[in-house]
């Protein structure tokens, strides 16, 4: 059951609630009694990128200028 918690009270206690909130608990922020707005934990990170993690190279026709025809169809997309 999420915890209601006053914006005043938000304020003067704002680390404990982030802790809470890291830990599981939802708090719903309230503003004269009515609910304003959720903290929350966020969802885990589905993956991690990491850069040169697959095998491969970049040949220096890459690094080439693109043909006129195939620069202005992107130019002129």
């Amino acid at each position: 059951m999420p915890l209601m918690v006053n914006v005043h009270e938000a304020k003067t206690h704002f680390s404990r609630l982030l802790e809470q909130a890291h830990a599981g608990q939802e708090i719903i922020l309230a503003r004269a009694g009515k609910p304003y707005a959720r903290l929350m934990p966020l969802a885990p990170a589905i993956g991690t990128r990491q850069a040169g993690r697959l095998d491969g190279k970049v040949g220096d026709a890459f690094f080439e200028p693109l043909p006129e025809d195939q620069l202005s169809a992107w130019e002129n997309s």
